[in-house]
């Protein structure tokens, strides 16, 4: 009798790990295992723009861009703003017969046209005006004005003394 017990566990035994050794289709492994993990971060915009690593789409360079690599233009109101995020951005085309305009809290730019040189870049009631580097304009109220130099100003120098 303990011959017979012993038999039948033995045989249970190795007849539950060829259970276990049985194989799985590889869609069904690479589709759990995808799943399970990794994390899927979804927050691209309708152009595939990544916007949390600062990718925005432009309508002149047909690409997702970062806006901060533009000329900044503070609004007019605090023009020693050091916010970001407060502030307008402009690309320009090759020819500068384009400007396209990030405004701070809108999801799609503006693209303004400039009919010659010395003239505004100019969209409905929007007007890009160089002066004393650029001035943004909505109808007659200016609301960002930057020098005109791309990125953050540097003042003053570490062997200034």
């Amino acid at each position: 009798m303990k011959k017979i017990t012993t038999l039948v566990l033995i045989s249970l035994c190795f007849l539950s790990c060829k259970w276990t050794d049985q194989q799985v289709p590889e869609d069904e492994v690479s589709s759990k295992t995808t799943v399970s993990d990794s994390t899927q971060v979804n927050d691209k915009d309708e152009n595939g723009c990544l916007a949390s690593a600062g990718y925005v789409w432009s309508k002149l360079n047909k690409e997702c861009i970062k806006i901060f690599t533009g000329i900044p233009l503070n609004p007019v109101t605090q023009p020693d703003n050091e916010d970001e995020t407060l502030s307008a951005f402009v690309l320009f085309s090759e020819d500068l017969h384009k400007a396209e305009v990030f405004l701070p809290n809108e999801t799609s730019s503006i693209v303004l046209i400039r009919a010659s040189e010395g003239k505004p870049w100019v969209f409905e009631d929007w007007q890009l005006v160089p002066w004393k580097g650029y001035v943004l304009k909505k109808g007659a109220e200016s609301k960002f004005a930057g020098d005109g130099q791309m990125g953050k100003r540097v003042m003053g120098s570490d062997t200034e003394q």
